[in-house]
């Protein structure tokens, strides 16, 4: 005899656990069902612990500036790796008991449930030898990092990815980061600036996502001061003794490890959809309603990292308390489309916001650009360099997007985000009040020049009274 219930919810991640706390509002006959450990992917193994590295990292590189600053003793400064790895663990696991205490601790085990689940039928799932009909289901299994098979299968002993680089004891002599999306570029400046030997190889030719070629360009220059980064060609690997000989085009390297980015793919094999009937995408994503989160007309709705797009933990939750709300009540929520955003915390921060470069219609946008060079705030931390690029339209002047490399440009992304989202034009946006000496001085600058850009034709003293107020600006940065 097998249990009823009215929703069954499939993996506690962010999204899972989102949904329950929706769910429960409504009914208490309810089950969540986990195959594997708990603690989400951000807690675990994504967002926090790499950004506990990458602040250890930057930490540790500080050493090299302290010489122009009059410190003298930064080259005796040395790492322990064993401690430093220490660290990272137990800040990774104090973020995972916060998960669990706030939320899967709460449960019994009438509720949370231990195995992975397989669909029988669109009403019912099977989990281990238990059979578990329900009125809907919410499939939040989150992803896992892509390995090549014939990798996963000849080079076992050299492969890391970020589901366990935090687990290791030590640290590799020398390691090539193959795949430089944000993953790729935050760990291996981490990794380069702890003490490891990095060679960054990528197939494209841009990194971290960044769609402006001139912002790209910046990036990769900046980067690439750093360790090698090698682009535009397929990494092929071999073993060489007890290392790995990476080749990329004509250049080639000996490591002793490899650090795999090369994306992620959503966790949905075990669940066996095929059997629901319903069309299937080439990650094996169920085709759905991307508002309702719901699978065709299937009782059956799938949200967060399970989707197969780019993760993020803001858009986990949200998915998953609408995809929870819309399993219980008969008028459906819809998700939102918000100001896309997406920040990658290197050093400098890589970000865009709003419309890509891609996107754009060069005949329809103004562009206006800064370089964090001449930045007041930014020369004072010894951190000015960078691009910041803005776009707005022609037609409305409404700011439509920005791409950038820039010190603390995380901050500058949602700045334009909120601005993007409100509608603002450039004039509105010039409006809002800024302080000196600070980082979102480079987009007051950037603004300005939005503004004598789209000014109309023939407004000659206008244009020029606004590059005035912009020189008037840079003249009190240098000041």
């Amino acid at each position: 005899m097998g249990r009823q219930v009215d929703v069954a919810i499939i993996g506690a991640g962010h999204a899972g656990l989102n949904a329950v706390k929706e769910i429960r509002k409504h009914t208490d006959n309810w089950v969540l069902v986990n195959g594997g450990p708990l603690g989400t992917t951000c807690a675990r193994v994504g967002c926090m612990p790499s950004k506990v590295a990458i602040h250890l990292a930057d930490i540790y590189q500080l050493r090299d500036r302290f010489e122009r600053y009059g410190v003298a003793g930064g080259e005796q400064l040395k790492l322990n790796q064993e401690n430093a790895l220490e660290h990272v663990r137990d800040l990774r696991d104090t973020f995972v008991d916060l998960v669990l205490a706030n939320t899967t601790d709460e449960m019994d085990a009438e509720h949370l449930m231990d195995g992975y689940a397989e669909f029988i039928t669109s009403n019912s799932i099977r989990v281990g030898n238990q059979e578990i009909a329900a009125n809907a289901f919410v499939i939040a299994t989150g992803s896992r990092s892509v390995i090549p098979p014939q990798w996963e299968t000849q080079f076992a002993d050299a492969v890391l990815t970020v589901d366990e680089l935090f687990d290791q004891e030590r640290l590799p002599e020398s390691v090539a980061v193959i795949g430089l999306g944000p993953i790729g570029v935050e760990i291996g400046q981490a990794l380069h600036r702890l003490g490891i030997a990095v060679t960054g190889i990528d197939h494209g030719e841009t990194i971290a996502r960044i769609s402006d070629p001139q912002v790209s360009r910046a990036a990769a220059d900046i980067l690439g001061r750093e360790f090698p980064i090698w682009l535009g060609h397929e990494a092929e690997v071999s073993r060489d003794g007890k290392g790995f000989r990476v080749r990329s085009g004509e250049r080639e390297v000996l490591v002793e490890k490899l650090f795999l980015a090369l994306g992620r793919h959503p966790n949905l094999k075990r669940l066996k959809l095929k059997r629901l009937g319903v069309e299937l995408g080439p990650l094996g994503v169920p085709v759905h309603d991307p508002e309702t989160l719901q699978v065709g007309h299937l009782p059956i709705y799938l949200a967060g990292d399970a989707d197969g797009r780019i993760a993020s933990l803001q858009r986990a939750a949200e998915q998953g308390r609408i995809a929870g709300h819309n399993a219980v009540q008969q008028h459906k929520r819809r998700y939102p489309q918000r100001t896309p955003m997406s920040i990658i915390f290197c050093e400098p921060n890589i970000a865009f916001v709003g419309k890509r470069w891609h996107e754009l219609d060069p005949n329809q946008v103004a562009v206006a650009q800064q370089r964090f060079g001449p930045v007041g705030r930014a020369m004072i931390m010894g951190q000015n360099r960078g691009l910041l690029r803005v776009y707005a339209d022609r037609s409305s002047s409404r700011l439509l997007g920005a791409e950038m490399v820039g010190p603390r440009c995380e901050h500058l992304a949602h700045l334009i985000a909120w601005a993007i989202e409100n509608e603002m034009t450039v004039n509105r946006a010039l409006e809002m009040p800024f302080y000196h000496p600070v980082i979102e001085e480079a987009l007051q600058d950037a603004l300005h020049e939005l503004q004598a850009e789209l000014a109309p034709k023939g407004s000659g003293n206008m244009k020029s009274e606004i590059l005035k107020m912009q020189n008037a600006t840079k003249k009190r940065d240098a000041a």
